[in-house]
């Protein structure tokens, strides 16, 4: 069977039973950035991914596709227990429990489990290989942390950890340089998908340059949102009313936002939508 085919295969399988038990697990509400449709993306890049991997001696594992799309869907299912470092063991936890419930023997799905544990560990593994399940995954994480909605996915996220402020610009861009980075070190030998990344890495790493240039001396309690660290008020604001952002993305029009703010949560919107 070809990728295309044991893609398809592997969707037939899985697909529908992992949105059920994930939407089954997980609160929407406690961390929108994190929900279905991250992981739904996820696995949109991580098919991305297996179209370009190289011919190698070694054959990857035949079931890397349907291993890869549970691991997809399950790699953050554990931020609704704790959105901190410790979801990945939650995740593998409650995995544990998917394969429990439709009868998938976990010691077929070792590497599956390690790899959701795994795969936000930053500092990367020096022996990883691009046909690794946990290299794949970790890189599809990686992309989706770029563009518009990887600067509200980090934002959420950092404003949920409570990190201050004025700090949460210089963390995301030390954060978001070592994925660009880690995408680079293993397809780096494919030029358009490079460019098409770069760009959206470049976007989501400029807005917290101005960020933190306007941070400075911004009044982030008091001052009307505006600019740059308005936007990062905004998401502070909807994270701690639990409201909804498609919600309030619709109704946007209606409020008098500046040029930035406006133009910020227009090309969210349009990401959001070219994802549906």
């Amino acid at each position: 069977m070809n990728l295309k085919g044991q893609i398809e295969s592997a969707e037939t399988q899985f697909k529908q039973i992992l949105e059920d038990f994930f939407i089954s697990v997980f609160n929407e509400e406690s961390l929108s950035s994190h929900g279905i449709d991250h992981h739904r993306r996820v696995w949109e890049y991580s098919k991305e991914l297996l179209s370009i991997l190289p011919d190698t001696e070694t054959s990857p594992d035949l079931l890397l596709p349907q291993k890869l799309l549970i691991a997809a869907y399950m790699h953050d299912i554990g931020m609704v227990i704790e959105p901190g470092i410790r979801h990945g063991i939650h995740s593998r936890e409650l995995c544990n429990r998917f394969l429990t419930l439709y009868n998938l023997p976990a010691e077929d799905y070792k590497d599956v489990l390690e790899a959701i544990e795994k795969h936000d560990l930053k500092d990367y593994q020096a022996d990883s290989v691009v046909h690794d399940l946990l290299t794949i995954l970790s890189v599809a994480d990686d992309l989706d942390a770029f563009g518009f909605i990887g600067i509200y996915r980090y934002a959420e996220i950092y404003l949920t950890r409570n990190t201050d402020p004025e700090d949460i610009g210089s963390f995301i861009m030390g954060n978001a340089a070592k994925r660009f980075n880690h995408f680079i070190k293993f397809f780096e030998y494919n030029d358009q998908l490079i460019e098409i990344h770069k760009k959206r890495y470049l976007l989501l790493d400029d807005f917290f340059k101005e960020y933190n240039k306007q941070i400075m001396a911004y009044q982030y309690e008091d001052q009307h949102p505006s600019g740059y660290c308005g936007v990062i008020k905004i998401l502070d604001e909807l994270i701690k009313d639990k409201k909804d952002l498609r919600s309030f993305l619709k109704q946007k029009e209606q409020d008098n936002f500046d040029s930035v703010i406006s133009w910020f949560f227009n090309g969210l919107e349009k990401e959001l939508a070219q994802h549906c």
